[in-house]
Parts: structure tokens; C-alpha cells; sequence
């Protein structure tokens, strides 16, 4: 598995992503659904991952900067038939690296409180993501269930 820097131009990536926000608005309300489309991820705040096998499509994540040492965790997601082979852990462990060569002292997230987000909750855990309050420009919202990591304490 390769994970690169991408451009957002092929179109594995671009279904990739489709899933992903078809997805979230299915689970959450529209108004909690803060997932960026194509568009958005192509913004100059933000670099966008992919993880590919032999040319296909396997996840991707970004990192957003936000202000100062703090990032902010994008679009982490997995390929139907890529789960469970390690590739979100090899995406997670690639931005954590790539955030602490930035400076970065601190990474935070936002996903659902709905039982589909367990699996990705789980994983943040186990790399020593705990529960936080709204950061940046975010709500306080019941659907919404914050996330941080300090990068001196991050195990890689």
C-alpha cells in the first residue's frame, strides 16, 4: 500500500468520497453533517491523502490547518472492500507523522455520536484521541462528538 499526497482528480477517489458523504447524510441530520465534498478539500488549508494497492483506491484522510500547531482531522475513510486490512490505522499513523513534521501540537476531530461512528471512534482511541469540547468554528451539537490528541503524548 502507497499513500500519497493526491489531487483529487480520478475518479476512485471522487466515489470514494460520494460514499462517504452519501453516507453521512444518511446517518446524521443535515445540519451535523460537516464532511467536505471535492470542492472543499481541494482548499489551500488542507492536504488530502489517498492509500492506493496496485492503482485502486484503498481510503484516504486530510489535514486541515487550522490555527497555529492545530490541525484537524478530514474525510478519514476506508473503501468498502478495503476494511479491516489495516488500511485506516496506516492512514491515521501517516497524518499523525505528517502533523508532527508540520509542528503541529495538537489534531482534533469531529464525527457522529450514532452507532456507525463507534468503529471510528475506536480507532481514534486507540491512538489516544479522548472526547473534547467544540474547537474551531464548531457548535455544540448532540450529534456531534469532539475529539483531540497532543502530539507530544501521540504513540506512532
Amino acid at each position: 500500500m502507497q499513500i500519497a499526497v493526491d489531487r483529487l482528480t480520478c475518479d476512485g477517489v471522487r466515489g470514494l468520497l460520494e460514499a462517504h458523504l452519501a453516507d453521512m447524510y444518511a446517518t446524521s441530520p443535515a445540519e451535523s453533517v460537516h464532511a467536505l465534498d471535492m470542492q472543499g478539500l481541494k482548499h489551500q488549508s488542507i492536504t488530502f491523502w489517498s492509500a492506493r494497492e496496485n492503482g485502486k483506491v484503498l481510503g484516504c484522510v486530510a489535514l486541515k490547518h487550522l490555527a497555529g500547531e492545530h490541525g484537524e482531522i478530514k474525510s478519514m475513510r476506508s473503501a468498502e472492500n478495503a476494511r479491516h486490512r489495516g488500511v485506516a490505522t496506516a492512514l491515521l499513523q501517516h497524518l499523525i507523522t505528517q502533523a508532527k513534521h508540520r509542528g503541529y501540537r495538537r489534531l482534533s476531530l469531529e464525527t457522529g455520536t450514532m452507532e456507525y461512528f463507534e468503529p471510528a471512534k475506536s480507532l481514534y482511541r486507540k491512538f489516544g484521541f479522548v472526547d473534547c469540547g467544540p474547537f474551531a468554528d464548531y457548535p455544540l451539537d448532540p450529534n456531534s462528538c469532539f475529539m483531540t490528541l497532543v502530539l507530544e503524548r501521540a504513540a506512532i
